[in-house]
């Protein structure tokens, strides 16, 4: 298996994506597996559980499209809403000719999982959460400044200082020391997540998106008002229970309101637990698919339970 840089154009915009497990793609309507990075991020923050299938196989195409503003996507202006991320995804989707997925979720990457299942149910056919937006207030300080007024004039000049890159060094740095071993992944993670801020089409795209989701006093968008329209819709939560960035308590909440849902937490990790143990990610993921069946859900169908909730 080798992982593939792919681009499409959507609506005029380039959307760049990567493709793992590509022989999959020739066996008619194959499974596919699509997982969303989170802020800031890109496809590269699934390598190591691309590369954790390489090795012990896959038999489900393996999609990482790269957000617009993010990665190698278009990122000049536009909408940078969760549900036009969303719709981002259909539409990727649409031109590849894939009807279902399975989608994965990081992050915002998460919140973005979530507003598509709703958005399009009868393209969902599971809902991974991981350290996922969206279900709590609770969110980074660092994060809560960045949806402040000013931020859009602040953090351009960090880069253009200098004093972003001397940042993300430092982070990289305190990775390499012995004593940080525990957080190295999360802070490699980090870095490279802030090093994309130095290219300033990133830098515009992130504090766009930090706005939609998030303000001073947390996060402004909560999904845990319809994770009750998730039952038929086999849904698996995945957290680090050492998560500085978004609480690990929301995993907890979140569990006892997805109707049949799975919780699986990875001791001793942070934000990025698929980074942290991408072996065991790659096999939760893979039992969690060869354990449940592809939802078959319509807007038809959630109509009736959307009418008659009344709390």
């Amino acid at each position: 298996m080798t992982a593939t840089r792919r681009t499409r154009t959507l609506h005029g915009q380039r959307m760049s994506y990567v493709e793992a497990c590509p022989e999959m793609a020739g066996d008619g309507d194959p499974e596919v597996v699509v997982l969303v990075h989170g802020i800031a991020g890109s496809a590269e923050t699934w390598t190591p559980v691309l590369e954790s299938f390489e090795r012990s196989g896959c038999d489900r195409l393996l999609l990482a499209p790269e957000l617009l503003g993010h990665g190698e996507s278009a990122g000049v202006g536009g909408d940078f809403s969760l549900g036009a991320y969303a719709n981002g995804l259909r539409d990727l989707l649409a031109v590849l000719g894939h009807r279902r997925v399975t989608v994965v979720g990081h992050s915002l990457g998460g919140g973005v999982a979530m507003q598509f299942a709703y958005q399009f149910p009868e393209m969902c056919s599971r809902l991974v959460l991981v350290s996922s937006g969206g279900l709590g207030r609770g969110v980074s300080p660092l994060l809560r400044l960045a949806s402040l007024p000013g931020a859009e004039w602040v953090l351009p000049v960090l880069a253009s200082t200098g004093v972003l890159d001397l940042g993300v060094r430092g982070l990289r740095l305190a990775a390499a020391l012995p004593s940080f071993g525990a957080e190295a992944v999360s802070l490699r993670e980090t870095a490279r997540h802030a090093a994309s801020l130095t290219e300033r089409a990133h830098l515009d795209a992130f504090v766009d998106t930090v706005r939609s989701v998030i303000g001073p006093g947390g996060q402004r968008v909560s999904g845990t008002e319809r994770l009750y329209l998730t039952e038929g819709l086999p849904t698996m939560i995945v957290w680090g229970d050492r998560d500085p960035v978004i609480p690990v308590g929301h995993a907890r909440r979140a569990a006892t309101l997805v109707p049949h849902g799975r919780l699986e937490l990875f001791a001793g990790a942070g934000h990025f637990p698929h980074c942290d143990e991408p072996d065991r990610f790659a096999a939760l993921l893979t039992d969690f698919c060869d354990a449940t069946a592809p939802a078959d859900l319509s807007v038809a169908g959630i109509g009736p339970r959307v009418a008659a909730r009344t709390s």
